[in-house]
């Protein structure tokens, strides 16, 4: 196992659900962002994670950017800048030195390769909010989630060129592709030329990440640091997830000591336990 692993925080939108935040479609676990009472059980939810042992939270800015704001009375700039100031609080509140990155999704349904929007519009729209996410502060852009490397290399050439460290994480379906059918040879091969420091898989069942893992290993070689963070439950069309608690904390413990990557979390479905029992099975705290 690798002393020098860096723990990812765990779920955020799933995680208001369970303590009562209404995470219902289009603005899902951005819905906290919109009152106060909510901006503060967002604050616990990334304090809980800190205090579990994560070394990198992520902001709460999955469902920040333009297209899912239409017709609403919040923008995309006072949303990311309210979720990255709630992450950097809780930072300071925790007194851990942890990192804030700033996440930035697909801007359609991370499920559906199919409606990526047009290279216009993805150019336009990730430039827009990965904008306000430097302007807020964060350490490095986790550009998560991703099912097609036609987005994923608009946003990551956008982050790039801000100067600040960026991740790259793609959806594989349980062959270990890319869920556009493209493969992680070719997403690499058109991503790492551009610079980014971290690539990766998550929101996929913990029990198939090890082999898209493994094909991501033999690209990048030994040294090259890769990420993997899975999901537990399923997609729903009108709540966003459901969780079902079918991997507890032991068992994706389990799961995660298979991983051939050096940056582990957990994604939707996963609770804080999730990460203490990360933290400790690796570093014995």
């Amino acid at each position: 196992m690798n002393s020098k692993l860096l723990l990812l925080d765990g779920a955020t939108g799933t995680e208001l659900n369970r303590r009562g935040v209404d995470t219902g479609l289009p603005l899902w676990s951005a819905n906290a962002l919109t009152s106060d009472a909510e901006l503060e059980v967002l604050r616990q939810v990334h304090l809980d994670y800190l205090n579990a042992g994560a070394d990198i939270i992520t902001t709460n800015t999955f469902r920040t950017h333009r297209r899912v704001l239409v017709g609403k009375d919040f923008s995309t700039r006072e949303l990311t800048l309210r979720a990255v100031a709630t992450a950097t609080e809780a930072v300071a509140e925790s007194g851990h030195p942890a990192l804030v990155a700033g996440s930035v999704s697909t801007l359609e349904d991370c499920y559906r390769p199919d409606l990526v929007p047009t290279n216009k519009d993805c150019l336009d729209e990730h430039a827009e909010r990965i904008d306000h996410l430097a302007e807020g502060g964060v350490d490095l852009l986790l550009i998560e989630t991703m099912n097609s490397i036609r987005e994923a290399v608009i946003a990551a050439k956008i982050a790039v060129a801000t100067g600040l460290p960026t991740w790259v994480s793609f959806v594989c379906d349980e062959q270990g592709r890319i869920l556009s059918g493209e493969s992680l040879t070719l997403a690499a091969d058109q991503l790492l030329p551009l610079g980014i420091k971290a690539l990766g898989v998550n929101c996929m069942p913990a029990l198939t990440i090890a082999k898209p893992l493994s094909e991501l290993r033999k690209i990048c070689g030994q040294d090259f640091p890769l990420m993997a963070y899975g999901n537990i439950g399923y997609v729903d069309d009108e709540q966003g997830w459901i969780n079902t608690d079918s991997t507890d904390p032991a068992g994706y413990l389990l799961h995660a000591k298979t991983w051939s990557a050096q940056i582990i979390g957990a994604c939707c479905g996963s609770t804080p336990e999730h990460i203490r029992a990360l933290k400790r099975g690796w570093k014995g705290l």
